[in-house]
Order: C-alpha cells, then sequence, then structure tokens
C-alpha cells in the first residue's frame, strides 16, 4: 500500500494498524533548533484519547508517546531541541479486542472501507479496519503538535459547530467554553442540548454526524501559490483524508453561493500599518490559494459512523446476501474526536507551506 505519506517540505509518515503492536509517524522537515516537549505533544493526544466520556467509543488506550529520534535532550526529562533530521514517534496499541470483529472477517459493513479495500488489495485487516481505522489519527495529531512549533505566533484552534441537524449559536460563541464540555462544544447551551440527543441516540445503537470548524490565527500573509500549489486546496485535501469526511469548505464555503458579489467580496481600507486591512473574512483568509493573513477559516462535514448495532443489508466476500451488525466499542459521534484531528491537519499544511514560501520567496520578502 503507498501513499502514507502527506506534505511537501514538512513531510509526515504514518504507520502501523488498529489491531498491530504499535502505530507511528515520522515527521520529515522540522527545523532544527526548535524546542519542544513530550508533554506538549501528550497534551494533544489527551485531547483525541477515547474513551473519556460516554459519548466516545469506550477503547480505553492511553495513548503514550515516545521520541524516538531527531532530537537531542534538552535541559530537563522530556524536553527535546530537534537537529533537522527525521523525528520519529510511537504509541503502543494496549486494548485491542480482535475477536469484537470475528463475525465480520468474510463479511462487508455497509459505509466501511471492506469491500473496496479487498477490491483494491485482495486482502483486509477485518480488526477494526487496519489502516483504514480512525486509530491512525492520533500519529496526525503527534505531528500537528510538531507543526504547531514550526510558524512563529501560530494558534489552530477546532470545535464542533453541529451534531446531526443542531447547530451551535454563534452569538453565544466562547472559545473558552470549548475545553468544559465533552465536544469541543463553544455554546454551553448547545453543548447541554447535544448530551441529550446524543444519549438517545446512544441507547439505540445508532451513530449520528456532525460538522467541525477549525481556525488558525497568525497565519502569515503570502503562503501558498496559484494553481497547483493552493493552501486551501491542500487544506482541503487534508481534510478530506481524515476518516469519515465527507465534504470541506473554507471561508464562508457553499453558502457563497446564496451571497451577492457585494456581499460576499471581502473589502479593504488602508490599515494602520500602511497595509490593506479587511472589513470581513467571507474568504476565510485565503485569495487565489494565498493567505490574506487573516484567520483561516475551515469547516468539514463528518458522516455518521458506520459501525451501529442496527442491522444492516450487505453481502459477503463470497457474493452471498447477508445481514451485518457491529459489534465492539464505536463512538456515536465520531465527530466529536475528529477536532484535534482536523487542527493536526491544518497545523501540519500550514508549516508545510510555511517552509515551502521561505525557500523560495523568503529573501525577497526580508
Amino acid at each position: 500500500m503507498s501513499h502514507n505519506t502527506f506534505g511537501h517540505l514538512f513531510r509526515v509518515t504514518t504507520w502501523g494498524e488498529s489491531h498491530g503492536a504499535a502505530i507511528g509517524c515520522v515527521v520529515d522537515g522540522m527545523p532544527p533548533n526548535i524546542r519542544f516537549t513530550v508533554a506538549e505533544i501528550q497534551a494533544e493526544l489527551d485531547r483525541r484519547r477515547p474513551g473519556q466520556s460516554r459519548y466516545t467509543t469506550q477503547r480505553q488506550e492511553l495513548d503514550q508517546v515516545r521520541v524516538l529520534s531527531g532530537v537531542m535532550p534538552g535541559e530537563t526529562e522530556g524536553d527535546y531541541v530537534s537537529t533537522g533530521t527525521p523525528i520519529a514517534l510511537e504509541i503502543q496499541n494496549t486494548d485491542q479486542r480482535s475477536k469484537d470483529y470475528s463475525d465480520i472477517a468474510q463479511r462487508y459493513r455497509p459505509g466501511h472501507a471492506d469491500m473496496t479495500y479487498d477490491v483494491k488489495y485482495g486482502i483486509r485487516d477485518h480488526r477494526g479496519g487496519g489502516r483504514s481505522s480512525a486509530r491512525e489519527t492520533a500519529m496526525r495529531v503527534a505531528a500537528g503538535a510538531l507543526a504547531r512549533k514550526v510558524v512563529p505566533g501560530l494558534r489552530v484552534r477546532g470545535a464542533l459547530v453541529a451534531i446531526g441537524a443542531t447547530w451551535v449559536d454563534r452569538s453565544r460563541w466562547d472559545w473558552d467554553e470549548v475545553p468544559r464540555n465533552p465536544f469541543f462544544c463553544p455554546d454551553a447551551e448547545t453543548a447541554t442540548r447535544w448530551a441529550e440527543e446524543l444519549d438517545a441516540v446512544r441507547k439505540s445503537g445508532s451513530s449520528i454526524g456532525a460538522v467541525v470548524e477549525i481556525v488558525a490565527e497568525g497565519v502569515p500573509a503570502g503562503l501558498g501559490a496559484p494553481i497547483y500549489g493552493k493552501l486551501d486546496a491542500d487544506i482541503a485535501s487534508g481534510l478530506m483524508s481524515i476518516n469519515a469526511v465527507k465534504g470541506v469548505e473554507i471561508g464562508e464555503g457553499f453558502a457563497a453561493a446564496a451571497l451577492s458579489g457585494e456581499e460576499n467580496a471581502d473589502e479593504m481600507r488602508p490599515g494602520p500599518d500602511g497595509r490593506p486591512q479587511f472589513l470581513s473574512n467571507h474568504a476565510g483568509g485565503i485569495l487565489g490559494g494565498i493567505s490574506t493573513g487573516q484567520a483561516v477559516v475551515a469547516r468539514f462535514a463528518v458522516k455518521p459512523t458506520s459501525s451501529i448495532l442496527t442491522p444492516r443489508r450487505s453481502v459477503d466476500a463470497g457474493g452471498n446476501a447477508v445481514d451485518v451488525m457491529t459489534k465492539g466499542r464505536h463512538d456515536p459521534c465520531v465527530g466529536i474526536r475528529a477536532v484535534p484531528v482536523g487542527e493536526a491537519m491544518v497545523a501540519c499544511a500550514i508549516a508545510d507551506h510555511y517552509l515551502r514560501d521561505r525557500g523560495q520567496v523568503g529573501a525577497v520578502r526580508a
């Protein structure tokens, strides 16, 4: 299987399977002399870690990360300085229950990649999906923690803005509320409503979808390139590569189709520093594939978890009609834990474009 790497100068290769001994990644292109701690990486992994509430899978993975290469030790334990060589990170898998998947070894689960994997490779890992499992995304989160260190002043935050048909009230948006509830929700009242709705979904054995919004602040103007090197195209590609994501938009996204030209165009006036100052941000911080210096805003839609208790019609590897009911521990709304994963992919894309920009026009801009 190829295509396990993303990025150009900030390159991330992930490896490992859901029910293997471990998962890991190699971050190539990390500049030298950047200080970071294991605790900083672990803090991001802990936000994604399963089993933290009744609204996520109860698989108990500690997700303790180890740094294997690419660093020199800092002044204290767990403090590192990058050397510019590949940084390898590893997480041991500790709570697999492969027997939960024995009934579907030859059956294709509707909504999963079982059938397509079998068609393409002639073999598939039925134990949690192997490489197609969301378990792999833990390593993206680890890489994203390093990516945040590459761009000075970069701040990437995410929030869940919709579960099913219930959206947050943006008039009550509060970033400080996001870590206070199990949904990464910036609206306390909506979080309470989601809790009631998800309890009903969970008890019924079903699942529900969600929409995640990522906001990156401190993105320098000028990142990205026209045509085939657009910043928004790479952000969209990264977000679309996350498990269960079925749609991505930048700025106003699809809602821009309902706006007039006057409403959608982000007007400008001279800023206090002499540079253009935008009066709105319908473009989501990117014009012509190049960052404007405003906040970069992206949203992605996550489908309902395909693993549900309700029997679904399908076929097996022999082409026989079967019914499939997925056992095991699964997220009733996989979009919840997708928030830190989305943050990581946006951070990695921006870090990659920052290094590419510095390599091509760094001297000119300086």
